[in-house]
């Protein structure tokens, strides 16, 4: 039986999560999830707020009402109710709300930005569709037409004997300044993190069409990438599929060669 790949329903402040891909916190969260269609979850700090089950919400934090986007994010549900089209969502793309206070925690000024690196301001998508999972058993999460050429790209490098793993896929607006915030917190600079991280609002993750690519045994997201029959095959072979290398070396905004990292451009 063709199973249907898992939803992720996106807003500006709240992520839907399908509960039977996340983990239990506790006793009373394993009980909630068991019986849950939903969760939602916060995308600054991932916090489970509420489940949604057959007969309501179930709410996991004190003061659910007044949670930033709670009622914008229960709202979203009703776009997957039967006889509701979801096609038109798959353009859907979020507005970059939020995105100038986000940088400007930063020291960073988006326009200025922008003209500096020459890299774009990437909105989120409103839907994205499971890819499978992640290196690290987590949830891989792309836009479908990525999602689908991420599967074939995997399955010809395994029929050339190459084994392909995905590192992460998409990432939100607050997820990347969380990367920020944890390097600030060890003592990094803002400029040293823009060689390695774009801004927030400014990477291809928050795209969903953008995938880090490893192979077992090899660390992730490391120059020595290079030098594996991996992504020897991947210059070869993942331009028909539709990917592309984003960062090669030189590349002119500024960041380190990353040949782990590849976006699907065929769209």
């Amino acid at each position: 039986m063709h199973r249907t790949a898992p939803l992720l329903l996106n807003t500006d402040a709240i992520e839907l999560w399908p509960a039977a891909l996340l983990r239990a916190r506790g006793n009373t969260d394993a009980r909630l999830l068991a019986r849950a269609r939903w969760v939602l979850r916060r995308k600054r700090d991932g916090r489970y707020l509420a489940t949604v089950l057959d007969h309501g919400v179930h709410s996991l934090v004190p003061r659910l009402p007044q949670e930033p986007g709670v009622v914008d994010a229960l709202d979203a549900l009703s776009w997957l109710r039967p006889g509701t089209a979801s096609s038109p969502l798959e353009d859907r793309l979020l507005s970059p709300d939020g995105l100038q206070q986000r940088l400007q925690q930063l020291g960073l000024d988006a326009d200025e930005y922008a003209d500096s690196s020459g890299l774009a301001l990437e909105a989120e998508p409103v839907l994205l569709h499971g890819a499978g999972r992640d290196r690290f058993g987590r949830p891989l999460w792309l836009r479908r037409p990525a999602a689908q050429a991420w599967r074939r790209l995997r399955l010809h490098a395994a029929r050339a004997g190459i084994a392909l793993d995905a590192i992460s896929g998409y990432r939100s607006h607050a997820y990347q300044l969380g990367i920020f915030e944890r390097k600030l917190a060890r003592g990094q600079s803002v400029a040293e993190i823009l060689k390695v991280n774009a801004a927030p609002g400014f990477s291809e993750h928050h795209t969903g069409l953008a995938l880090d690519i490893g192979t077992p045994g090899e660390p992730p997201a490391e120059a020595s990438f290079e030098h594996t029959a991996a992504f020897a095959w991947l210059q070869e072979s993942a331009a028909a599929h539709g990917f592309q290398l984003s960062y090669p070396r030189d590349n002119p905004h500024g960041i380190v060669y990353e040949p782990w990292h590849w976006r699907y451009t065929a769209l």
